[in-house]
């Protein structure tokens, strides 16, 4: 079984940036793709970008995040990250990293919820006017 842990939310003014960390440790990492949720009070969770691990260069990202938001990975420290710059107080949420074994391409998959086997606990994001 894979664990995930995320890290590197905070407080940040509206235009700043802010770099998550999702850490996996047990099974084959190397082998499953990832994914970032996000969700604020009162919202559903809502997919924010998505990276192929086994191919390492399928990126797709939610239209609110296009152009602000990278998603990357790092198989020698089983880390993804997600580069958030140009922040708005709409992005403050409670950010989640996912993933499942293997490579979805439909983005109806991609971006569904229980297409991820795997989830971190959540780090929080707020960003101030």
């Amino acid at each position: 079984q894979v664990q995930l842990v995320e890290s590197g939310g905070g407080l940040v003014q509206a235009g700043g940036s802010l770099r998550l960390s999702c850490a996996a440790s047990g099974g084959t990492f190397g082998t499953h793709s990832v994914g970032w949720f996000r969700q604020a009070p009162g919202k559903e969770r809502e997919f924010v970008a998505h990276i192929n691990w086994g191919g390492g260069r399928s990126i797709d990202y939610a239209d609110s995040v296009k152009g602000r938001f990278t998603i990357s990975r790092d198989n020698a420290k089983n880390t993804a990250y997600l580069q958030m710059n140009s922040l708005k107080p709409e992005d403050t949420a409670v950010y989640y990293c996912g993933a499942y074994l293997g490579f979805l391409k439909e983005i109806a998959s991609i971006t569904r919820l229980s297409s991820y086997k795997y989830w971190g606990q959540g780090t929080q994001v707020t960003v101030s006017s």
